[in-house]
């Protein structure tokens, strides 16, 4: 993709030199420098519905989403008017404001195991806070997590997998002592009998089991058959905690999350994205029993001067009140299914391989001919070809993320015309990979 001054693309090319002058990689996430896709990064200048705009004038169909939070579309007028409203009456107090218990009330409502919240700014914030609590709670301070499953950049969560199948983890990043890592196993995504075997033999140490219920940091990999009962039964015999980190799923594959969908109860519960309507909010969640040892009524502490502040508390709830009427995950269903079947159908008219699959508003789809159940899958995945499609697709007005290893997600702005614009779209690019 070209991304020279007089192309089509000629104002982020010239935003993005500016970037790279004051900001690290002229970017904020390390996601949107382009590294996994090749050329520079689009600069969007606005977002409205189903569609990003860019500096240079050009317009996409948007299933990216902000990454999942965009779920009634961008700048919902709804939403819009909530944050203007609290905006108007300052914004931040570092103090208590009633929209944190009206947006606490609705994740207590519909979180089967959930009596108590506490809102963070981050889906990183909530992942950190939770093991922090699990290691208070049961007084062991290891945690096993899945390779492939991001839950942050927090230190003991930013590990790889070590020489075994199962293992301790080893830092995979800079700055993380190898300590940290050392305190969190690790097991395949999907492979219970792995799980088993290390809960076995260091169960008795094992503060939580912390998951993806759905994990959307490997492309989009649902758990397998019994995967998730099973992780259950295993915390409920080593006197373990089992975290959902639904990030990502929580009101986004359904009403809640993804519990209840799979009817599997956690212990605690990383919410985010949906939760804020697009701005800076997250939350961990549980029963009473574990979520007073937080502060100021137990001894784990954690603290933030921007947690439930007005705007953010104003857009979740406006949000959240969109979602819940009647037929709302229904009508999402609807059209991930439509465009996941057309994007399938455009790939095999083509005779390019592919894997693909949907949870509410929730999709991703892989470039292989076998279904992707884990990170290893995940690696073997043409991402070569997704780099030539995501620019294919960019210059037929599809935003997709830049990179093969992400979820994607339609949201109710979605109409008939941008499916059938995407569907059309992947017919051409799938077609030029083939040519």
């Amino acid at each position: 993709m070209t991304t020279d001054v007089g192309s089509r693309y000629a104002r982020s090319a010239e935003f993005f030199e500016r970037a790279c002058g004051v900001l690290v990689g002229g970017v904020n996430s390390p996601v949107r420098a382009f590294k996994a896709v090749g050329g520079n990064p689009i600069f969007v200048e606005r977002a409205k519905g189903a569609t990003v705009y860019d500096v240079d004038g050009n317009e996409y169909v948007d299933l990216v989403g902000t990454w999942g939070p965009a779920i009634v579309g961008h700048a919902h007028p709804d939403v819009v008017s909530a944050v203007q409203k609290a905006a108007t009456k300052g914004l931040s107090f570092g103090a208590c404001c009633a929209a944190e218990a009206e947006l606490a009330e609705i994740i207590v409502g519909v979180l089967p195991t959930a009596e108590l919240v506490r809102f963070v700014n981050s889906g990183t914030e909530a992942t950190m806070s939770a093991v922090r609590l699990a290691r208070g709670a049961t007084g062991r301070s290891k945690i096993l997590k899945f390779v492939g499953c991001y839950h942050g950049h927090v230190d003991a969560l930013l590990v790889a997998a070590g020489s075994g199948a199962a293992t301790f983890g080893v830092p995979d990043s800079g700055g993380v002592p190898k300590e940290f890592a050392e305190l969190t196993l690790l097991a395949p995504y999907n492979d219970l009998a792995a799980v088993e075997s290390l809960m076995t033999k260091q169960g008795k140490d094992v503060a939580a089991i912390l998951v993806e219920p759905i994990a959307g940091n490997m492309g989009f990999v649902p758990p397998s058959f019994g995967f998730l009962d099973g992780l259950r039964s295993l915390c409920d015999k080593h006197g373990s905690l089992l975290v959902f980190d639904e990030v990502m799923t929580g009101f986004r594959t359904a009403w809640g999350g993804y519990q209840n969908v799979c009817s599997v109860k956690p212990d605690l519960t990383c919410l985010g994205k949906v939760i804020g309507g697009g701005m800076p909010v997250a939350a961990y969640a549980g029963p009473k029993a574990l979520m007073e040892q937080v502060s100021p009524l137990g001894p784990v502490y954690q603290a933030g001067t921007l947690s439930g502040n007005p705007l953010g508390m104003a857009a979740g709830v406006a949000t959240l009140r969109i979602c819940e009427e009647e037929g709302f995950y229904d009508d999402l269903a609807q059209k991930s299914k439509r465009l996941t079947e057309g994007i399938l159908g455009a790939a095999t008219g083509a005779d390019v391989p592919l894997q693909s699959g949907f949870c509410g508003g929730m999709f991703g789809f892989a470039l292989s001919n076998t279904p992707v159940r884990n990170f290893d899958d995940a690696q073997t995945c043409d991402h070569d070809g997704y780099a030539r499609f995501f620019t294919a697709m960019l210059e037929r007005g599809v935003w997709l993320p830049p990179s093969g290893y992400e979820a994607m997600f339609v949201s109710a702005a979605h109409d008939d015309a941008a499916i059938d614009k995407v569907i059309a779209a992947a017919g051409e690019s799938f077609r030029s990979l083939a040519s």
